[in-house]
């Protein structure tokens, strides 16, 4: 009599369920990306990332990361909205239990602008952390949220080649171009048509 040949066996074939299995391995926190962050983003490895930067750009410039520097960089990059300096101020004083002068925080604000590592929210007089790191002269268009506060930063290169042609054909030489939109982000835009259906 002629046997059926062997069903080759499968790995981890009568091991109990798991057994001799590798684990999963625990989710590395994501590193930040352009754009809008995902509902339910954590926001701590953009924090650290953003930190661990500054710390890396203040010492190649032979400079400190002060701890009010340090400080006043964490209330920015805390988050992906802009904030005020009085905001900054504020949260400080309600931290550190006293009210700093103004003047220093500006002063911190603008090393941080300087360092690439914080960028001014022209239209409404604010400041955002920069929580993707890009060369000084990469070209980004901002967008800022009404809504919710949320600012991201996008590259858009040929954005900035139309200003510059329409410049050149008026015999116009820009020293620098921003280009900042406004609107809502798409979280705030469906929750509006949710909102609106509802209403109507």
């Amino acid at each position: 009599m002629t046997l059926p040949p062997a069903r080759p066996s499968l790995p981890g074939a009568g091991l109990l369920p798991g057994a001799g299995l590798p684990k999963p391995s625990s989710p590395t926190p994501s590193l930040p990306t352009p754009g809008f962050p995902e509902p339910g983003h954590d926001h701590q490895p953009c924090l650290a990332e953003t930190v661990a930067r500054a710390e890396a750009i203040f010492e190649s410039r032979g400079l400190r990361l002060t701890p009010l520097r340090r400080s006043v960089l964490e209330e920015v990059a805390g988050s992906h909205a802009a904030v005020g300096a009085y905001d900054v101020l504020d949260r400080l004083a309600r931290k550190g239990g006293r009210r700093l002068a103004p003047i220093s925080v500006y002063r911190a604000l603008d090393s941080l602008v300087e360092a690439g590592l914080v960028h001014r929210l022209e239209s409404r007089n604010a400041f955002f952390a920069c929580h993707v790191a890009h060369a000084a002269n990469r070209r980004q268009i901002v967008f800022a949220c009404e809504r919710c506060g949320t600012v991201a930063e996008v590259a858009a290169p040929g954005v900035f080649d139309g200003i510059a042609t329409a410049a050149g054909g008026v015999g116009f030489a820009p020293a620098r171009a921003l280009v900042e939109v406004i609107g809502n982000c798409g979280r705030c835009a469906a929750t509006s048509g949710v909102e609106a259906v509802h209403a109507g």
